[in-house]
């Protein structure tokens, strides 16, 4: 189940958190990785952890930059003979209310967030339409959205505006290229508060805003919304990935997969 043998893969945002524990599964379930990030160091260190060279590579990748897009494909193309996978993953957090985040913070979450998923389905298009062809379910975009795509957020309004975007664009981009024949099945997933370095943003956040700089009191709040009585962990969203970008899910497209501890089921 969930194999992803002789397939070829880009994440973006694959230095740590929910991207190097998505590589790291891929590679266990027989696919070859290319990790991109601008944490270089921290990149290196990841693909030497999971199995550098002969499955998992790392790439420079300024998800804002095409230039840098083009690199990172062009890396998987060359050395693995194209891309099966890709997973936009690179994200950012703001946690400013919509009177306190300037224009210039406003622009940056925009560019990571959502040009940053327009530009890597774009640019990878051409390559996942050509290793569609010979695929009996095709190739796949999974691309990280949130539950705060699917709900308001009092922490993060602009955070929550972009994410929304991603959801939609997911819909509208799987029926484009379903209406084109190009056989990439186009999924977002969905994630609650998941125990990362951004997870951990949000309780900072949480704390500033309810006034306090208490942010052990504010993480047990964030923990209070998730029904099922934990924080999610970076494994639990990379299953759902993995998933999402296998043939298992060869009838998906368009689709959302929420894991998020039961969060939006209130």
């Amino acid at each position: 189940m969930n194999r992803l043998d002789g397939k070829v893969a880009l994440i973006s945002g694959a230095a740590r958190g929910i991207g190097a524990e998505t590589a790291r599964l891929m590679v266990e379930a027989g696919a070859r990785v290319v990790i991109g990030d601008i944490l270089e160091e921290r990149g290196r260190e990841t693909t030497r952890a999971i199995g550098a060279d002969a499955n998992a590579v790392f790439h420079r990748l300024d998800v804002t930059s095409e230039e840098d897009w083009n690199a990172a494909i062009g890396a998987a193309t060359a050395r693995w003979g194209g891309l099966d996978i890709l997973v936009n993953n690179a994200g950012m957090f703001l946690g400013k209310g919509i009177e306190e985040a300037s224009l210039d913070e406003w622009h940056r979450l925009c560019a990571v967030n959502l040009t940053g998923v327009f530009l890597g389905t774009k640019l990878a298009v051409p390559s996942l339409r050509e290793r569609a062809k010979a695929s009996p379910q095709g190739s796949a975009i999974v691309n990280l959205a949130s539950v705060a795509g699917l709900v308001g957020s009092q922490l993060d309004p602009l955070y929550s505006m972009t994410k929304g975007g991603v959801t939609l664009f997911t819909k509208s981009a799987a029926l484009e290229f379903a209406r084109k024949g190009y056989r990439i099945r186009v999924n977002s997933i969905h994630p609650g508060v998941i125990q990362t370095d951004m997870g951990q943003q949000t309780f900072v956040s949480r704390a500033r805003n309810i006034g306090t700089n208490d942010v052990d009191a504010a993480r047990q709040i964030a923990l209070s919304t998730h029904p099922i009585g934990r924080l999610g962990m970076p494994t639990d969203i990379a299953n759902g990935i993995v998933f999402l970008a296998s043939d298992d899910a060869g009838f998906m497209t368009g689709a959302g997969l929420v894991v998020d501890g039961g969060l939006t089921a209130q």
